[in-house]
Formats: structure tokens, sequence, C-alpha cells
């Protein structure tokens, strides 16, 4: 007699329910052996590096929340990232700030920047939405060119790291690079929690379809604004460690060149994914450290290289990956 009993066939929902778990599994697994790796990194790596790293990866990421989740493209996000920096670093160094509060003041100055010109920008789309934020971007380079807190073409120099909550002293780069990791680790909790809330998916929805979110009833321009304050604000997070890493802040950090870094971070990895930008970063962040004492030109080597993965990673590197071996292996196509 048969066993009515038998679930060895299962249902085409078991089955989606299944293969859910086990990508979450999967996810899950490559996250913790990601964390446990930066952990124990500094004992094989040059702690600086792995700074500077994780810096433009969060940087990256904010990006990626932006473009990736709700499809704007931003030429200007440098002015968060450096205008964070500057504010962090004067906060610091002119007012005394213990460096908390410091990275505070420069999130907070970047979230406003944000409010400002996102309040701008999104009133238009496409390509005039990216020559806004590129336009807007490039006043504030020249403001902080003439500004006199900001010291011109010096930049503020000599920024004291201090001590965190008053008794862990920064200046060992020891401590300094935990902190950073873990200002990383609590950026990307903020992204992942921010794109799988309801917020989140109303950005997804409004980046298949906007006029659709609009039929829906949805404020679509709030929404954009919402992450545009939300990606600026955690740029200045990524902008403001930065600067205490490096004890300085200067106009490179606002320069449309690191807007165009980013945008090839992201791409590199591919936009759309939480990981993504990571991986991108530090693509990057590793040929700049490593070839600026060779005699290579960084500059067209990155460019050889981005062409290389436009060819074969048309998503990017984890995208592509998340398209061909996760979908293999647990019978699901990903999409962007």
């Amino acid at each position: 007699m048969t066993d009515m009993s038998d679930t060895s066939v299962k249902s085409p929902a078991g089955q989606r329910a299944e293969r859910s778990a086990t990508a979450s599994m999967t996810y899950a697994a490559f996250l913790i052996a990601g964390l446990a790796f930066l952990v124990v990194a500094p004992a094989f790596f040059y702690p600086i590096f792995l700074m500077k790293l994780l810096c433009f990866a969060l940087f990256a990421c904010a990006f990626n929340l932006l473009l990736g989740y709700t499809g704007l493209l931003s030429f200007g996000h440098a002015t968060f990232f450096g205008g964070a920096a500057y504010f962090t670093a004067h906060a610091v160094k002119e007012w005394g700030f213990p460096p908390e509060l410091g990275v505070l003041a420069g999130v907070v100055g970047a979230a406003l920047l944000g409010l400002v010109m996102g309040y701008v920008a999104i009133r238009r789309q496409g390509i005039y939405f990216a020559m806004i934020t590129l336009a807007l971007s490039q006043m504030f380079f020249f403001f902080c060119l003439q500004a006199e807190f900001t010291q011109g073409e010096d930049g503020i120099q000599q920024v004291p790291r201090g001590h965190l909550f008053g008794f862990i002293d920064l200046n060992s780069s020891t401590n300094m690079y935990y902190f950073v990791l873990a200002v990383f680790v609590i950026g990307m909790v903020i992204i992942w929690r921010f794109i799988n809330s309801p917020f989140g998916m109303i950005l997804k929805s409004i980046r298949e379809n906007e006029a659709r979110a609009i039929s829906l009833g949805y404020s679509v321009a709030r929404y954009k604004l919402g992450a545009f304050v939300m990606s600026a604000a955690l740029a200045g997070l990524a902008g403001g460690v930065k600067a205490l890493v490096f004890q300085f802040a200067t106009l490179t950090d606002v320069a449309w060149q690191m807007s165009g870094e980013v945008i090839l971070m992201t791409l590199l990895g591919g936009i759309g994914t939480l990981i993504g930008p990571i991986f991108g970063a530090g693509l990057v962040v590793t040929l700049q450290n490593y070839l600026a004492t060779s005699d290579f030109p960084v500059t067209i080597i990155t460019g050889v290289v981005f062409m290389i993965c436009v060819l074969v990673f048309r998503r990017g590197i984890v995208g592509e990956f998340y398209a061909s071996w996760i979908g293999r292996k647990l019978g699901f196509e990903y999409r962007r």
C-alpha cells in the first residue's frame, strides 16, 4: 500500500519556500564568513588599507541605495562624502568634539545637504536629474575652495583622532580599525533594514514602474527624497570616518572624480545587490593601493578592468554570480 503521508514529492510552493530558505542560509553563510575575515584581517593586511577599503565600501553601498534600489543616478555624491569629511574634521579639530560627535556632525551635515540637493534634483528624471546633481556638486566644490573653514587648497590637516567615548584611544591603529569596522557593520545593517522595509519595497516599485507607483497613490517625490537623504547621510557617515582615518579633509573628497569613482565601484560590483558595491570598492581600492608605487598608470588599468567587467559581467561581478551560480544551484532566476 502507498503511504499517503509521503512528502517526498513537494508542491511548487513548498519547493519555492525551500529554495528561498536555502538561498537565505547560503547568503548568511557568506556574510558570516566575510565578517569573520574582517575581524582577523589586520593580522594579514595593512590596517590603513583595510580602513580605506571599508570607508569606500560603505560609500559605494550608500550610493547603491539610490541607484540600485531607487533607480536614480547621481553624479554629485562626492558632495556628501567630502562635505561630511570637512564637517567632521572641522568639528573635531576646531570645536574639540570627540570623534563620535564629530562623525555625527558630518552625518547631519551630509543629510542636510542631501535634503537641499534632493529637493531640487528630484523634480527631474533621467539624465536631467544626473546633470542637476553634478551641477550642484560643482557649486559645493567651489564653495569648499573659497570657504574659510575648509582652508582652501590646503584642506583641513592634522585632524586629531581623539578618544572614542572618552577612553578608547583611536591613535592606536588597531582601535581605529575596529571602530571603522563597527561603523561599517552598523551602516550595512541600516541599509539592509532600509531596503527590506515597506519603504524599500516601494522604492523598488518606483524603480521598476514609476507610473504604476503613482497610480497606486504613492507620493513618489517624497519617497525619492527620503531615499536621497538616507543615501546622503550614509555617504556622510563614510566620509566622516574617512577624515578621522587619514586625519585630513581635502578638495579631492568633494571633486567630481570622487563621484565618478563611486559609480565605477558600484557598477563593477553589481547595482541592486547588497554586497556587490563592497566587492567593487575592494577591487578599485586594491588597484589604487598596489599600483600607486608601480610604473603602471592606475587610471588606465582601472579603465581596462572596467571594460572587461562590462563585457564579461553584464550585471557586475556579484550580480552575475547571483544570476548564474545561485540560479543554477537553487533553481531560480536572479533579477535586479
